[in-house]
């Protein structure tokens, strides 16, 4: 809601400035050559408003390019944590396999722990039944007293009675050991399958701990890294959107400079109307550099070109009829504007810190030194002043003061 309301503000500031630059067109218009001074007030307030838009467009393509820096900033380090979560993805498959081996050993487990308590509760069942029966023939035995040899010998009627009770005898016997086995059987048994119970139980316990450790694991990792990319891209949204905003009001301003710099035009056109003689301007020429040409004519002599009195010729020649409208190359500050030795009539333009235009051999000049011009306006008219061989435009492109090849900017 704050960001709006900032947004709005600016917007109607925007259109408080347009409004303001309606009525001084307005104002400005209708003025002839007898409110010359006012319509020169006019088009300095005009210049003036053209350079704090050009500054605020500046400051906003700075925005713009710290903006567009953080957004690939914030996409690398989003990119980053992708890939490390892919990782922790492929990680995770390896480990899920590992503990899909685990659930299995876990299963196998549980399913011999069910199967040794089942035979635990049988063979408590079975050593309580030996117990008993043994300590029933215990009681017999004592009840009926045990027989010795000497009596049965005695007591038998013959020899094959005596072998008989001796069989029964044994037999009886041998019962009552195979009782005793059964009793010490099932209480071995069931001793060995009690430590085996709480080994599968212990081993239940691991498995299972250790599948919930390394799962707890894994999640949490893989969300605080979720969370983290989620805030990433929360952040660049928030960055994505400031310089939307940003571009936007750049737009806005630069729609209004065009406009601006059209006023201009028109207000300059009113305060240097053509000069006697002066030929009709023709319709401005572009190219594929960031300058225009200054005149339609044809090139005459290029960069660089060698002579008797000079090894290289400081710019191009294009010849025009005397009296052709020169356009400015680009905008910028007029920095010289008058007679100047072997180039006679000359104008220099500062369009940047480092980068200049110049205008040679002009029959007259139509603007002055500290003067704001822009692209395409006309600031003289071709001549033959200075040390020149016929009408024509000598134009100069120069980087720090030195000369350079003006084809590679128009």
């Amino acid at each position: 809601m704050i960001a709006d309301a900032h947004s709005l503000s600016r917007r109607v500031r925007l259109l408080l400035s347009l409004c303001a630059l309606t009525f001084l067109v307005w104002a400005v218009l209708p003025l002839g050559s007898s409110g010359a001074p006012t319509s020169r007030q006019k088009l300095e307030d005009v210049q003036r408003q053209i350079e704090a838009t050009q500054g605020k467009i500046g400051k906003r393509k700075g925005t713009e390019r710290v903006l567009s820096s953080d957004i690939a900033r914030w996409t690398a380090r989003i990119r980053r944590l992708q890939g490390r979560i892919g990782t922790l993805q492929s990680r995770q498959a390896v480990v899920q396999s590992s503990l899909a081996s685990a659930q299995g050993d876990l299963d196998r487990t549980q399913k011999e722990l069910r199967f040794q308590r089942a035979r635990q509760v049988r063979l408590k069942a079975r050593l309580a039944q030996t117990r008993r029966i043994l300590s029933a023939r215990l009681i017999e035995r004592y009840r009926a007293d045990e027989p010795d040899l000497v009596t049965v010998v005695l007591g038998s009627k013959g020899f094959a009675e005596l072998l008989e009770r001796g069989e029964f005898l044994r037999r009886i016997n041998e019962q009552d050991q195979r009782i005793i086995r059964l009793v010490r059987g099932a209480k071995t048994d069931a001793r060995e399958n009690a430590i085996r119970l709480d080994t599968l139980e212990g081993r239940q316990a691991k498995v299972a701990a250790r599948i919930a450790v390394r799962r707890n694991e894994i999640a949490s990792v893989k969300q605080d890294l979720i969370d983290t990319r989620v805030g990433y891209d929360d952040t660049r949204a928030g960055k994505r959107n400031a310089l939307m905003s940003v571009r936007g009001e750049r737009h806005e301003l630069e729609g209004a400079l065009s406009r601006m710099k059209k006023t201009q035009a028109r207000i300059q056109s009113i305060l240097n109307p053509p000069s006697p003689g002066m030929l009709p301007a023709g319709p401005i020429r572009g190219g594929s550099g960031v300058m225009v040409w200054p005149v339609n004519g044809v090139l005459t002599s290029p960069f660089c070109e060698r002579r008797a009195w000079e090894s290289c010729h400081p710019g191009i020649d294009l010849a025009a009829p005397t009296g052709t409208p020169i356009r400015a190359a680009d905008g910028g500050r007029v920095a010289i504007a008058g007679p100047t030795g072997g180039y006679g009539n000359y104008t220099c333009i500062q369009h940047s810190a480092s980068l200049s235009s110049c205008y040679g051999h002009q029959s007259s000049i139509g603007v002055s030194v500290g003067q704001q011009v822009s692209k395409g306006q006309i600031i003289g008219a071709v001549g033959s002043t200075g040390f020149s061989t016929g009408p024509h435009l000598h134009f100069e492109v120069r980087i720090n003061g030195a000369i350079t090849n003006p084809m590679n900017y128009l």
